[in-house]
């Protein structure tokens, strides 16, 4: 290479501007999603499936399901909604592994056996994406409020 060359793209790499978001390590914000369930799996571990729903494209690590010395539960809000903490999506569905229990593991199961271990593989009957996650701006008591004004479809994006 001839030093213009790399002079120019020297210059181009150095001027994070001009580069696509890729690579500027730049992290996707954590969401406020806010759910319902056809029945309680609050304790539940659950996994991402495929559209199809044939297989798992992704699921935690034992170490992921806590929090510090506590595990990562979907917050109880009014009216039996659930506030995640975890990472529950459209494509979700709920293990049999109760938080404790997957915590406990050395190492995750194979997909094969999380897969066969899954008790419900459409478990959503809402599901609401508030926004970027803003302590100020999002927390359980404005969240609830929101619920008991029935408000949380006209401030809250409906994705489900």
């Amino acid at each position: 290479m001839r030093k213009p060359e790399i002079i120019l793209i020297t210059v181009f790499l150095c001027n994070t501007n001009t580069l696509p978001a890729q690579y500027m390590g730049s992290k996707a914000l954590p969401h406020v999603l806010v759910y319902k369930t056809k029945s309680n799996y609050r304790e539940l571990v659950p996994v991402l499936l495929s559209v199809d729903k044939t297989k798992i494209v992704s699921y935690p690590g034992p170490g992921d399901v806590k929090t510090g010395s506590d595990y990562a539960l979907p917050v109880l809000l009014h009216k039996g909604y659930l506030l995640d903490r975890r990472g529950v999506g459209l494509n979700s569905a709920f293990t049999k592994y109760t938080y404790e229990e997957y915590g406990k593991l050395k190492e995750p199961p194979s997909t094969k056996e999380l897969y066969n271990m899954i008790v419900d593989k459409n478990p959503l009957v809402e599901l609401y994406d508030c926004g970027i996650r803003d302590n100020n701006k999002n927390s359980v008591g404005q969240l609830n409020l929101l619920i008991d004004k029935k408000q949380l479809n006209k401030k809250c994006k409906r994705m489900k």
